[in-house]
């Protein structure tokens, strides 16, 4: 979790297009660049370990 929990809920309401990648508004049904109808919600990104 972010620093700015409104922030974070924002970025990650989105969909991500399976094709080619763009953004989507989360109530899209396909995507507004390439009308592609696979979307996927965008993930958060994983911390990475310090210290290997």
């Amino acid at each position: 979790m972010g620093k700015f929990p409104i922030a974070e809920r924002h970025i990650l309401g989105v969909l991500i297009c399976k094709k080619c990648k763009t953004r989507n508004s989360k109530a899209a049904e396909r995507c507004r660049k390439c009308a592609y109808t696979n979307l996927r919600p965008k993930r958060a990104k994983k911390k990475e370990a310090k210290g290997k």
